[in-house]
């Protein structure tokens, strides 16, 4: 009988072997460790007994398992176990997981952990390798106590001020957009803090908190304040900066253009059948185009009046000029979809698909995502591998 060929390798993931305990709720934290489980990290997700996650409840929609959809969307490739940190048993497995992690994720209030021995004090001092990640809304010192939600940081870190048209309500954002950033912030800092480790095998501290994410994230928004003292305000979907960049109206809808410089406008006019526009006074130079914006606009949209968004967005791409219709998200996928972005992956039989990792890596591929666990799902054999001699590498998913 011919011998079989050894089955295909897999290949290697950026952070394969890496155990991360992940204890945080809600967005940002369980984010963060979706992102390290997507480059090939173990991580498990500590909750509390009966009611997990405080996102499982967050629907609808739910899964056809009850658990809502929101939870599904950072939560991917983990394993669930159920932990009452108020139950002396659990909260000394607690503390083993911390023992045998290479990070550990959490967003507590600050001080909260200390009573069942999981603050960073007590993290470093079983496990000087540990890489602890703490994500609060206003860091550790005189913000300690006040709760951190997206909502509200958007508003009080000034997102809602510059989010909307002139003169109207404030606005958030149509997603937890300082969860996200947070989130994005916490895997950076906490890849940046292993790679400390491979140099000098010591852990450290990573600290995150949602309003400097928030405040970092508003670049050139912040840099024009801190130049000129003036607050911005909101301009509806025009840029302070760059003019045209923004939405205009076409037949039957609008149409998002965004032209970076003077040679890009040069192409617009002239795709516009218009090339004067280039030439004119008001319009030749960006600085002009800001200055004379509403001129531009109206000599813009009565010639963009003759097509409707999606022709424009044929004729002006061919004439390399950024623009695109404004989609709904099921558009968004299917053009994803269009340009080989493979924008959605299953995770398994009857559970809601994920929204594919944006991450390529040539050498190291980002892992094929699995579903969210059930609460406690992995709960027993966890717990046998947490009551076993510490060297015992952790079991393989079943």
């Amino acid at each position: 009988m011919p011998q079989q060929p050894p089955p295909p390798e897999l290949p290697a993931r950026a952070l394969e072997g890496i155990v991360v305990a992940d204890f945080s709720r809600v967005l940002a934290g369980p984010l963060a460790a979706a992102t390290l489980a997507d480059l090939g990290a173990e991580v498990i997700k500590v909750e509390r007994p009966g009611t997990g996650d405080d996102t499982r409840a967050w629907g609808p929609p739910f899964a056809a398992d009850g658990t809502a959809a929101y939870f599904d969307a950072a939560n991917r490739s983990k394993r669930g176990l159920a932990l009452d940190l108020g139950d002396p048993d659990d909260a000394a497995a607690a503390r083993e997981l911390a023992r045998r992690a290479d990070v550990l994720i959490e967003n507590f209030r600050p001080g909260s952990l200390a009573k069942y021995g999981l603050d960073h004090a007590a993290t470093r001092a079983a496990n000087p390798g540990l890489v602890h990640c703490t994500i609060t809304g206003f860091g550790s010192g005189e913000g300690a106590h006040l709760p951190g939600y997206d909502f509200v940081v958007q508003a009080v870190g000034s997102l809602m001020s510059i989010t909307g048209e002139p003169g109207g309500t404030p606005l958030k954002a149509g997603v937890a957009l300082v969860d996200v950033l947070t989130a994005k912030d916490a895997a950076t800092g906490i890849l940046a803090a292993l790679r400390h480790r491979d140099r000098t095998g010591r852990g450290q501290l990573v600290e995150v908190n949602l309003l400097s994410s928030l405040l970092g994230s508003l670049v050139n928004q912040a840099s024009g304040h801190l130049a000129t003292g003036h607050d911005p305000g909101p301009m509806g979907n025009r840029h302070p900066s760059i003019a045209p960049y923004e939405t205009l109206a076409c037949r039957g809808g609008l149409l998002a253009v965004a032209v970076g410089n003077d040679r890009q406008f040069r192409a617009l006019a002239g795709a516009l059948g218009a090339p004067e526009l280039a030439g004119d006074v008001r319009f030749a130079r960006n600085q002009d185009r800001v200055r004379h914006r509403a001129d531009l606009v109206r000599a813009l949209e009565e010639l963009l009046a003759a097509d409707t968004p999606q022709g424009w967005t044929e004729r002006l791409g061919a004439a390399s000029v950024p623009c695109g219709p404004v989609n709904t998200l099921s558009e968004a996928l299917a053009m994803a979809e269009r340009l080989g972005l493979a924008p959605v992956t299953p995770v398994g039989e009857g559970r809601i698909p994920q929204v594919a990792s944006p991450l390529r890596l040539s050498e190291t591929p980002v892992a094929q995502p699995q579903a969210p666990p059930r609460l406690d799902e992995h709960g027993a054999p966890l717990r046998t591998w947490l009551s076993g001699p510490a060297d015992k590498p952790l079991p393989p998913r079943v």
